[in-house]
């Protein structure tokens, strides 16, 4: 029995049957979905994933990103200019120092841009559910603890490893509650805004068109080249953001939510701050001041801890066991 369901994507089609069917495996399944979205959509059917054979027929995943892509850049850059302006900055003067509130208000300009850019992308382009982009809220408090609790550890472990190598050198604490307070919103507005941009809407249309491997690769390129205009960026700083974009697709790719990568990218670059490193070039309110020896490929120099090699080690580790925690996990 073949139902039509006309409030369904026009690109896809579902087949429900009481006969045995043939099932697609779930590495046949491009396109996401769960339990609970199947639910929402089709209300006055009692169904589940066990007697549902779901195939994604629409191959253009790749056509949403690039048509995207650019469009978030110019809605992103023309809401940042209007906070800019609206702070009485000259745009033009890239030299021009803000203060954190200054910064923090561009950034949450930054974020409407581009929730402006995923609306109509999502909601009007796509027909899509906002939601879908990563919002579930199921498992929230679970995913977004275990990605701020890895993103901490990264980052204080890198900070004790350098201490240990001697590489940098304690100079005391900086206690400042407003700075603390404008800097966690401020690196929140960043992971969520980056996180539905480049894994909520990139990542998911490209896993569409591609299998995961590539999909991954081709958005943690356009992840890193985002950053490749930041301050004192160097080669090391480049291979780092590349495999942040790795870190946070494979969060997204296993939990089909946007929790875990933001929870990781959010504490990751607060703790980078409060630990005293600059943040992928910029420099912002530390809480715990050091020195370095020397700017170098060990400590990262100007970029920060993203310049460093311990970086790109302790980012390789956390990969390998967010790959193997859910693989073991699917098998029990």
């Amino acid at each position: 029995m073949e139902f039509n369901l006309n409030h369904m994507e026009a690109s896809s089609f579902y087949v429900i049957t009481n006969i045995q069917m043939i099932p697609l495996t779930v590495k046949h399944i491009r396109h996401y979905i769960t339990e609970d979205e199947i639910a929402d959509e089709m209300p006055i059917f009692n169904i589940s994933l066990e007697n549902i054979t779901c195939m994604k027929i629409d191959n253009t995943g790749w056509i949403r990103v690039l048509r995207f892509i650019f469009s978030y850049l110019l809605i992103a850059t023309l809401f940042q200019l209007l906070g800019t302006l609206l702070l009485g900055i000259d745009p033009i003067d890239i030299n021009t120092e803000k203060s954190s509130f200054q910064e923090l208000v561009i950034v949450f300009f930054d974020l409407t841009g581009a929730f402006a850019a995923l609306w109509l992308f999502t909601v009007k382009a796509d027909n899509e559910r906002f939601r879908k982009l990563g919002f579930q809220t199921k498992h929230f408090f679970k995913e977004f603890g275990s990605g701020f609790g890895i993103g901490a550890f990264a980052i204080v472990l890198g900070y004790l490893l350098l201490l240990g190598l001697k590489d940098i050198h304690y100079d005391g604490i900086q206690f400042d509650p407003l700075e603390i307070i404008i800097s966690t919103a401020l690196f929140m507005f960043v992971a969520v805004s980056e996180e539905a941009v480049f894994r909520g809407y990139v990542l998911r249309n490209l896993l569409i068109s591609f299998n995961k491997y590539i999909a991954l690769a081709i958005s943690a390129i356009l992840f890193a080249s985002l950053h490749l205009i930041n301050p004192h960026i160097t080669m090391m700083g480049a291979i780092n953001l590349f495999l942040a974009g790795i870190l946070c697709g494979i969060a997204y790719i296993y939990t089909k939510n946007l929790w875990l990568p933001i929870a990781i990218h959010f504490s990751w670059n607060l703790f980078q701050t409060l630990m005293g490193f600059n943040v992928s070039g910029h420099d912002i309110y530390s809480l715990i001041e050091f020195h370095a020896t020397d700017n170098n490929w060990i400590n990262g120099g100007s970029f920060g801890f993203e310049g460093s090699i311990i970086s790109i080690g302790i980012q390789v580790l956390i990969i390998l066991g967010i790959s193997l925690f859910y693989k073991q996990e699917k098998t029990t």
